[in-house]
């Protein structure tokens, strides 16, 4: 049965909580890309703003680190989308999600491609990856596909971005690597892989409804509802009166929980549609981030644990846009954060 009532207030700070933008958290950042469901990284700079905005201490070199000795990695996961992950989630993920992808690339294409066609493509360059990384332009060109096609390889063969591709240092992400050279691999069941999907969001993003959960996952409603039952034990409702399910023992704080200002880089998850229910991104801002005219998202900064403006890095510091005016206080304050941005970018 559905417990109590939680305010759009409670939600945001226990979003805020589990994504650690209360207080920043001392932890390797392995540990923090587990706790947070991943960073959405189709701009690799914005993983390491994530982890400054959310760690004490945290360096860029940290990072780039855990990355180059394959404790955390790069490849396309939930939604189809670029995410970095620990290596010892990864697995899990891609298991959870792989028959949903290959169903959803199959209809997008279908009449166009046959799924024997992408089969043997991805046969084909797992044995060109197999004597090391190869740059995106150069598995096309040795595989001679279309670009239909190479979208769907990914879909047959688990491909990893190897550093220095995706990294601060070298954004883009285009030299690519097996993941099954690349990591000690094993072959988890599908129904394990759903089972740490739910476990992995609800951590990091809930409590949530079930349809939240399948957005973020990329997967159907109907295949994750009887798996949260299973590991959700907890059940609240929203304002509108619809169901949330949560972790036993996962953060609640007060809702009148200070939030502290603090800066996001593009497309991070929390601003995706799967989270409207915490107001953290207010609706009338969403045509701002999300358009025709700004398709990779703008960085944002958050005051009092919600969207209130963009921000760039220029000339060496940090330039910020609010979208509304500001209270003195927390114009201050962002000023102040600002400058600790401004130095970590250095």
């Amino acid at each position: 049965m559905a417990g109590r009532t939680l305010s759009e207030q409670a939600l945001n700070r226990a979003l805020l909580a589990r994504q650690m933008l209360l207080e920043r958290r001392r932890l390797r950042p392995v540990e923090a890309v587990e706790r947070l469901g991943g960073l959405q990284t189709q701009y690799a700079p914005s993983g390491y703003i994530g982890l400054w905005s959310r760690l004490e201490g945290f360096g860029r070199a940290d990072l780039t680190r855990a990355l180059v000795r394959r404790a955390i990695v790069q490849g396309t996961v939930m939604r189809a989308t670029i995410h970095m992950v620990s290596a010892a989630d990864y697995p899990l993920l891609v298991a959870g999600v792989r028959a949903a992808r290959r169903e959803w690339w199959l209809r997008a294409t279908r009449r166009r491609i046959e799924p024997a066609t992408v089969a043997a493509a991805a046969a084909r360059a797992r044995e060109l990856l197999a004597d090391g990384p190869l740059r995106r332009s150069e598995l096309v060109r040795r595989l001679g596909v279309t670009s239909d096609l190479w979208n769907g390889i990914g879909l047959w063969v688990d491909l990893l971005r190897a550093p220095p591709s995706g990294t601060w240092d070298q954004r883009r992400a285009d030299l690519y690597v097996a993941a099954a050279d690349w990591l000690d691999l094993a072959e988890p069941e599908p129904e394990a892989g759903i089972e740490h999907l739910v476990r992995r969001y609800l951590g990091g993003f809930g409590p949530a409804s079930v349809r939240d959960i399948a957005s973020w996952a990329g997967l159907p409603p109907a295949v994750v509802e009887p798996v949260a039952a299973r590991v959700a034990p907890r059940r609240f409702r929203d304002e509108a009166g619809g169901e949330l399910v949560d972790l036993a023992r996962a953060p609640l704080p007060d809702p009148a929980t200070p939030a502290p200002v603090r800066f996001l880089g593009t497309w991070d998850a929390m601003l995706l549609v799967h989270a409207r229910r915490t107001g953290v991104l207010p609706e009338r801002f969403r045509p701002i981030l999300f358009s025709t005219q700004t398709p990779q998202s703008v960085p944002t900064f958050l005051v009092d644990g919600r969207v209130a403006g963009s921000w760039k890095h220029e000339d060496g510091r940090i330039v910020t846009t609010p979208f509304e005016p500001l209270p003195a206080g927390a114009a201050r304050e962002l000023a102040a954060e600002a400058e600790r941005l401004a130095a970590f970018m250095a």
